[in-house]
This record gives structure tokens, C-alpha cells and sequence, in this order.
């Protein structure tokens, strides 16, 4: 039986999730991407869709992927797990020493007390401010909420800018994005489309050409396995291939839905995708390096 839960009103433990990420990673290999971890922390745990389906704070994520994102960021600060680049995570077999929840505990406090020893600073000179508006929740969870609002990422960011768009403008920059990827003959069908299909585009591989419908919808929590196929069954007999945007997440039985055999296979693009797609294509985002110097002092005094 697992040890956490997902529901609308309450907060999961993020010491279970820990440990269900670090064992699922163990699982798939000692390797694994978001999407494979997800998986199979939902497979394992016996996580049910409609767990899935449970938004956080009425934001595009549901609520065990906002938590799990949680989990990974307190194992890969304990050394427990590292990640590339591209976003493939792995066990650190040297730093590791987790075996059970006591573990997952004790990395959990430690984590914590070093993010307060190194915003000490900064949340005295801010107690003030934000007294009036402080959570009346408090001990562990108020690390976790502390956490969350000081280390938003950008994807986080976007992900709000995009889901105060006009649903029509977010229409018009999944039709960009398509052409930058190399589509062509890219159309939105705006209201007037039907079967949840928002526009058409051809992707020519070679000497071959398909045909692809689209559909890109700014959703909050998770997309369930009934928008799949619905979205399959107004592709049929009309289309080669079919993709569905969203900047939300999508639950397990989402995705094996997409891929159903004997009928068109769909790509599902998540939130944290566009956000990477929007970023390798720079529409909408810039990227800046910046420089940092180091003084080498034992240089200065040997010379």
C-alpha cells in the first residue's frame, strides 16, 4: 500500500513520492525521463486517472506531477539523483543511501534546513510583507510551500503567460511552432472546427508527405484518456497522423491511449515540451549567457 495521496484538498507526502521516484528510476534502468518516471510511479502505486486528473491551485499541472517535480528536486539536492541536460534523470550510485521513507525523511529535513540557513537573510527582511498574507499551514509543509515560491522556474512562468492567452492566439502559436518545426500548408480551423480538431497541417519526410491534424487546447490539471479519443475518433478515415498541444500534462491512460494499436497514433506534446520547443525555436524567449569570473588568489600570492 503507498504512502501518499492525491486529493483536491490535501497535500501528498513528498518523502513517499521520494522514495516511489527513486525506486521507479531503479526500475526503468537506473535512467529515465519525466515521462518514464511518471509512468511508472503511477503503475507501481496504482495511482487511478482520476487521482490524475487533480489540478494544483487551478494551475495547467495536475497535482501528482507538480508534486513529483517536488520529489526530484529534493533527491537531485541530497546528490541522491543528477540530471542532464536533456532532462534524462539517473541514480548517482556513489551519493545515494536511500533504502526506505526514513531515508526519504531524513533528506527531506536536511533539504529543507539548508534552503532556510541559505534565505535567512532574505526572509527576515521580507517577514513583514508577508505576514499578513503568510499560509496558515505550517511544519514541513510550509518548507515545501516556501520552496515552491522561491524556486519558480521559467517553464512556470510560461506556462501562466500562455494560459492567459486568447484561446485563438494560442491557436495562431501552435501554428507557428508547427511551421518552425518544418510543417507546411499549416491552417487553424478556429470555431468552425469540429471533433476537437483545431487545425491541419503536412509534414513532408523525404519523399513522403502525411497529412496531420491538430489539436491544441490550454487545459488545467491533467488531459484524460476521453479527450484522446475523442480526438482519435474525428481523425479517422481523414487523417495520416494527429498531435495534441496542451500546457497541461497528460494522465497514463492518456498516453497508452495515443498509442493504441489498430487505430492513428497520436503525439502528445506537454506542457513542459511546448515550453522547450518554444525555447529551441525562440518564439516568445530569449536566452542570454552569462559570464562569471573567478579570482584565482593562490595565483596572485605564488607569483
Amino acid at each position: 500500500m503507498r504512502s501518499f495521496k492525491i486529493t483536491k484538498d490535501g497535500y501528498p507526502s513528498i518523502p513517499a513520492l521520494m522514495l516511489a521516484t527513486h525506486r521507479a528510476i531503479i526500475e526503468l534502468g537506473g535512467t529515465a525521463n519525466v515521462g518514464e518516471i511518471q509512468s511508472q510511479v503511477v503503475d507501481t502505486e496504482g495511482v487511478s486517472e482520476d487521482e490524475q486528473l487533480i489540478g494544483i491551485n487551478n494551475g495547467s499541472r495536475s497535482k501528482l506531477n507538480y508534486y513529483l517535480v517536488w520529489a526530484r528536486t529534493y533527491l537531485r539536492r541530497s546528490g541522491a539523483i543528477e540530471n542532464s541536460a536533456r532532462g534524462v534523470w539517473s541514480i548517482d550510485e556513489q551519493n545515494t543511501k536511500i533504502s526506505n521513507i526514513d531515508d526519504c525523511h531524513a533528506i527531506y529535513k536536511q533539504v529543507n534546513a539548508e534552503k532556510r540557513e541559505r534565505d535567512k537573510i532574505s526572509r527576515l527582511a521580507k517577514k513583514e510583507a508577508s505576514d499578513s498574507s503568510a499560509s496558515s499551514r505550517d511544519g514541513e509543509q510550509g518548507d515545501d510551500q516556501e520552496l515552491v515560491e522561491n524556486d519558480t522556474k521559467w517553464e512556470e512562468q510560461l506556462l501562466t503567460v500562455r494560459f492567459d492567452m486568447d484561446p485563438s492566439a494560442f491557436e495562431r502559436l501552435c501554428q507557428r511552432l508547427l511551421r518552425e518545426a518544418g510543417f507546411t500548408k499549416v491552417s487553424v480551423r478556429g470555431k468552425i472546427g469540429d471533433g476537437g480538431i483545431d487545425g491541419i497541417g503536412v509534414l513532408r519526410v523525404n519523399l513522403v508527405s502525411f497529412q496531420v491534424y491538430f489539436q491544441c487546447k490550454r487545459w488545467r490539471g491533467s488531459v484524460g484518456c476521453k479527450e484522446i479519443r475523442d480526438f482519435k475518433g474525428a481523425l479517422q478515415g481523414r487523417a495520416d497522423k494527429g498531435i495534441f498541444i496542451s500546457t497541461s500534462s497528460f494522465t497514463k491512460l492518456a498516453v497508452d491511449e495515443a498509442t493504441r494499436d489498430g487505430a492513428i497514433a497520436i503525439d502528445l506534446i506537454n506542457g513542459e515540451m511546448l515550453c522547450n520547443l518554444l525555447k529551441d525555436h525562440s518564439l516568445g524567449i530569449s536566452t542570454r549567457l552569462v559570464e562569471k569570473v573567478d579570482i584565482d588568489k593562490k595565483w596572485f600570492t605564488e607569483i
